[in-house]
């Protein structure tokens, strides 16, 4: 399972965190992580069903959250997806190339 880290919001200041007592806790985030860990604990225990409704329930309150890292992630989403096509050209063209270097292998042995 891979772990996260979730941002704090850019528009608080530190400032703002610090002075910040009881009155500003953030329930979404303590929300999120609470059904995020039940979730898991469910599907540790063989509730499959209940476990992976109550993960996307925590999963979709962690994306309200963090809505300012979920839209830098969809902005970069389109160059990750341009990375991974050339690594699957160069990939295809190398499997080809192998392929050409077999047959003729192949012809060369056979006769």
């Amino acid at each position: 399972m891979v772990v996260v880290p979730l941002l704090q919001p850019e528009n608080e200041s530190k400032a703002e965190r610090r002075t910040c007592g009881a009155e500003c806790t953030n329930w979404a985030r303590i929300a999120a992580g609470g059904s995020l860990l039940v979730g898991g604990v469910l599907l540790l225990t063989g509730r499959h069903r209940a476990g992976l409704a109550v993960a996307a329930t925590g999963t979709t309150l962690a994306l309200l959250d963090q809505q300012e890292v979920l839209r830098a992630w969809w902005d970069a989403l389109p160059i990750y997806i341009e990375d991974a096509l050339h690594l699957l050209d160069r990939v295809q063209a190398s499997v080809e190339e192998v392929s050409a270097q077999s047959e003729r292998l192949h012809r060369a042995l056979s006769r």
